[in-house]
């Protein structure tokens, strides 16, 4: 473990899911602190949650490791953010090959304007491979059951905005 190095984890978390924490605690064996870092965007923002609502869903589940890993939100380019917060790793999952064309472009958009930043990619575990923000929000929108595939405080969330 390299305990006093930062790995930011960058992405929209709309809702976070299983397999995002999967990512987070499997980074906590790397690295000494995780910041689940929320980019938001608000000329093309159009998440289910509002950034206070990710952040306080993101503290929740990591509450039992509350010291390591950090909710966070920034705007702007990822580069700058790592740099404020004193980081060189960027932590980026990889769910199936699909992902990673779009991930490498990113990595190397950022190496080349950050040369010292480095992206490390994780494969998502097998049981999450096939789970996205996305598709949660979908299957729960059409009154499907995602247990299983978020943690029980997004589950409480999704179904509070979808009324089910």
């Amino acid at each position: 473990m390299t305990p006093d190095h930062v790995a930011i984890y960058p992405g929209s978390f709309d809702p976070i899911t299983n397999g995002h924490v999967d990512l987070v605690k499997r980074t906590l064996r790397v690295f000494g602190k995780v910041i689940v870092a929320i980019a938001t965007n608000p000329d093309k923002d159009h998440s289910l949650f509002t950034v206070e609502e990710r952040l306080q869903m993101i503290n929740e589940v990591f509450a039992d490791v509350k010291d390591r890993v950090q909710a966070d939100s920034f705007q702007g380019l990822l580069v700058d953010y790592a740099e404020r917060k004193h980081s060189t790793v960027v932590i980026r999952g990889l769910r199936a090959i699909s992902d990673f064309e779009y991930e490498f472009q990113m990595a190397m958009m950022n190496h080349r304007l950050k040369p010292q930043l480095e992206t490390l990619f994780m494969m998502t575990g097998e049981s999450e491979f096939y789970t996205s923000s996305r598709l949660v929000k979908e299957v729960v929108s059409l009154g499907g059951n995602v247990a299983g595939l978020v943690p029980d405080n997004v589950l409480k969330k999704l179904k509070q905005k979808f009324k089910r």
